[in-house]
């Protein structure tokens, strides 16, 4: 089953993935990272295509795709 995971303590949560997207699974935590920052997380896993489309987007390589 397709899936991602978020490497939070990598993520700086400028959003990229989101909007990069196509099944739009993609949100914003309410927590904080050890940085300081909002790291996304993946609010529909199911939905998941493990098109990679985030991971090709994230500036920080902080997402692994698994098809």
């Amino acid at each position: 089953m397709p899936g991602i995971k978020i490497r939070e303590d990598r993520c700086k949560g400028c959003g990229l993935c989101i909007a990069a997207c196509p099944k739009k699974i993609l949100a914003v935590s309410e927590h904080f990272n050890q940085s300081g920052y909002h790291p996304m997380i993946c609010a529909k896993q199911e939905v998941c295509i493990g098109c990679a489309i985030c991971g090709r987007t994230c500036p920080d390589m902080a997402i692994d795709v698994y098809k």
